[in-house]
């Protein structure tokens, strides 16, 4: 826009007007009505004369776009003519007078005696202010910190597992129980043919492809059972919000004795750990089930909010059947364990017998029990093993597996993970982040009531991972990352400006922005993200040294010229507030359609008349976090380009010989550089206070000796 607007100022040179209506006689206009004409009646005249005309729907479609495009930039030309023109001529001549005229009486205040001084240490304080009331505010749960933001959902899923064993029929008839539930809170009746007009689809699984994608296990069982619900794309839902539905099937389908049942939607980013996930670990497998059972008993017991349900992750009581083989009865009966355990593993899971080959095509002949004796104990023990005895002469012996086994019906563990070699056992949940809950919140509050826990085995260890953790290497690598820019940041600036003193300004200004981003946050009460958070804060680096570049570069050229300091800087900000201006609100009105959700379809916009505008959609929720950033950040550092650099300019050139006369060389400067800078600031203020101290001394001196004020007030 900035473009723009330079090559309108230089086309319109001052008195050389011409009448408005001079745009309806320009070539290009007139072509541009010539050719929107010629489109539209390759489309209409055909119909109104009745001629048959073979022209596909995609070519009527394209004319007609291309006819109402051609309409569109005419009428903008009109609107550049009658309207812009003359406001982008007012606005150069009597607002940006005024704005530099207010600005210029504002800096030369600021830039008063001690006044530099305290605007510095005023921004200091505010930054760390902003961090506490930034910290208070995500720990009371105003502000939500995610690593991937979420919007409303566009499938919901509901996953219930059953005890281990439980058959495919009995999970069946559970998960009909749930849909129906489901679907009443979904306002939806298939036999009344009634339908929610947001909903997609309802979509049910049993064994296969139920699992849960947070539990790690992919595998088919028979006690696992999914619903999925799917919502059509969010234009098409005409402003009604899905996120209601999350906390109403929550609600709805409670009170399922045995299962286990999360509901969730899907997932707004790559795959992460779930937000609550806690792992406990041991050597000794014993005091580590006691320890996750006890764990998960007394947290259950406090019924921390927001927190869904906790769950393990291994089963602890899978069911089995021993059977023991009797070895002193089998070698009496001159049965070996091995044809006890191949006849039973026969009858359960069949054997290769024989082959039958029919043409090219082979089948396999399977030797195994039926169904129904597979399921029966009793038959099982029941069957017999026959062999030929060859110690009594040859003669067939049919012995009952039941009088060489011991029964014994146990229980077992699904699963034995391991983490550094260390058994772990983990208890995971969701948030319930439709109740104005949050994962950081929350783990701070399971946190201190693991801390308070007391049934914890010996060599036993209990740790907070999943998403948060995942937060924190994010949070740590864009922290990294952050640095680096600012490095490179600087060591370009001292290559161009051959000062430290001036970089570390401009680097200065990028880290007081944030104190923009954090009071935005903490204010509107946003959710933040770590990661596009994250992302915001290093590309407003790249918007606002630009800024500061264009101050102080300014004030070195009129400094050149034989300016005073003073007056120098005053001048350069009086001067490029214009471009500093223009540049932060290009900016921030660039960014206001993506931070507000602003959709609209030019296609249909031009091809139909009907732009289809609506606020809101998934990349809203992605896109959010980074935008309100760049917007809360620019705004802040325009203040800051405006007065505070300027500020630290001239503190920087009053102070550069009283200090490095002080603190003997040039190496004092480079103690500006964050972090040193909280090093830097008091050894400042020091040496102001010291001048202070000689000022009062020169002035009881020299006052009667008519020395001027100048030279009693000078820093050299």
């Amino acid at each position: 826009m900035n473009p723009v607007f330079a090559v309108d100022f230089m086309n319109h040179p001052e008195g050389d007007k011409k009448h408005k209506s001079a745009i309806f006689r320009k070539p290009f206009f007139i072509t541009v009505i010539i050719a929107a004409i010629v489109l539209y009646l390759s489309v209409l005249l055909p119909e109104a004369l009745g001629l048959t005309v073979v022209i596909t729907d995609t070519g009527g479609t394209l004319n007609i776009f291309f006819a109402n495009l051609l309409i569109f930039a005419a009428i903008l030309m009109i609107f550049n003519a009658y309207v812009l023109d003359d406001a982008i001529h007012s606005f150069q001549n009597k607002v940006l007078p005024g704005i530099m005229n207010r600005y210029e009486k504002l800096l030369t205040w600021s830039l008063k005696g001690w006044r530099p001084v305290h605007l510095l240490l005023g921004t200091v304080g505010l930054l760390v202010l902003s961090v506490i009331i930034f910290g208070i505010s995500v720990s009371t749960g105003r502000v939500g910190i995610a690593f991937f933001p979420k919007g409303d959902p566009n499938q919901i899923y509901v996953y219930m597992k059953l005890p281990v064993g439980t058959s495919v029929q009995y999970t069946d008839s559970v998960v009909r129980t749930l849909e129906a539930k489901v679907n009443k809170v979904l306002e939806i009746d298939n036999e009344k043919g009634i339908k929610n007009p947001i909903v997609e689809s309802v979509i049910s699984n049993v064994a296969i492809g139920a699992s849960d994608p947070s539990s790690g296990d992919r595998s088919t069982r028979s006690e696992l059972g999914r619903i999925q619900v799917s919502f059509v794309e969010y234009e098409k839902r005409h402003g009604k919000s899905s996120k209601p539905y999350l906390d109403q099937i929550r609600a709805a389908i409670t009170g399922i004795p045995g299962a286990e049942i999360s509901v969730d939607q899907e997932s707004g980013g790559p795959p992460t750990d779930p937000p609550i996930n806690i792992e406990v670990a041991s050597e000794d497998f014993d005091n580590l089930v006691k320890t996750a059972v006890n764990l998960k008993n007394y947290l259950d017991s406090i019924q921390v909010p927001g927190v869904e349900e906790l769950k393990m992750d291994v089963d602890l009581n899978n069911p089995e059947i021993t059977l023991t083989v009797d070895r002193q009865r089998a070698l009496i009966a001159g049965v070996s364990s091995a044809q006890v355990g191949m006849a039973i593993r026969t009858a359960l899971f069949g054997r290769e017998v024989s082959k039958i080959k029919e043409g090219k095509d082979e089948y396999k002949i399977q030797l195994r029990t039926t169904e129904l004796q597979r399921k029966s104990l009793s038959d099982l023990l029941n069957m017999r093993i026959s062999f030929r005895d060859f110690a009594t002469g040859g003669a067939v012996k049919n012995i009952p597996i039941s009088s060489l086994v011991t029964v014994e019906p146990t229980s077992t563990f699904g699963s034995v993970k391991r983490k550094n070699q260390k058994r772990l056992i983990t208890l995971r949940s969701n948030v319930l982040t439709t109740q104005g809950y949050n994962a950081t919140a929350v783990n701070q509050v399971i946190s201190g009531h693991i801390a308070s826990f007391t049934k914890k085995g010996e060599g036993v260890t209990i740790t907070q991972t999943g998403e948060g953790e995942q937060q924190a290497e994010t949070g740590a690598f864009l922290l990294k990352a952050l640095f680096i820019a600012l490095g490179l940041i600087l060591l370009t600036l001292v290559l161009q400006f051959n000062s430290v003193s001036k970089s570390i300004i401009i680097l200065t200004e990028i880290i007081f922005s944030v104190i923009g981003v954090l009071l935005g946050f903490s204010i509107f009460g946003m959710e933040a993200s770590v990661l596009m958070t994250g992302l915001g804060i290093v590309g407003l680096a790249g918007i606002v040294v630009k800024n500061g570049i264009l101050v102080i570069e300014f004030a070195e050229e009129l400094r050149g010229r034989g300016m005073k300091t003073r007056e120098a800087v005053i001048e350069a900000g009086k001067t490029r507030i214009i471009p500093v201006l223009l540049t932060a609100l290009a900016a921030i009105l660039a960014f206001i359609p993506i931070a507000v959700g602003f959709n609209i379809n030019f296609i249909t916009l031009f091809s139909e008349l009907n732009p289809h505008i609506f606020f809101g959609g998934d990349n809203v929720a992605f896109w959010k976090p980074l935008s309100w950033t760049i917007i809360f950040g620019l705004a802040f550092a325009f203040f800051m380009t405006l007065v505070i650099v300027p500020a630290m300019y001239l503190i920087a050139e009053r102070l550069r010989r009283p200090m490095r006369r002080m603190y003997g060389g040039k190496w004092i400067s480079f103690l500006g550089i964050p972090p040193m800078i909280f090093l830097f600031i008091p050894l400042m203020i020091v040496t102001a206070v010291k001048h202070r101290i000689k000022v009062s001394r020169r002035e009881r001196l020299l006052k009667n000796a008519g020395a001027s004020e100048t030279h009693i007030r000078s820093w050299f």
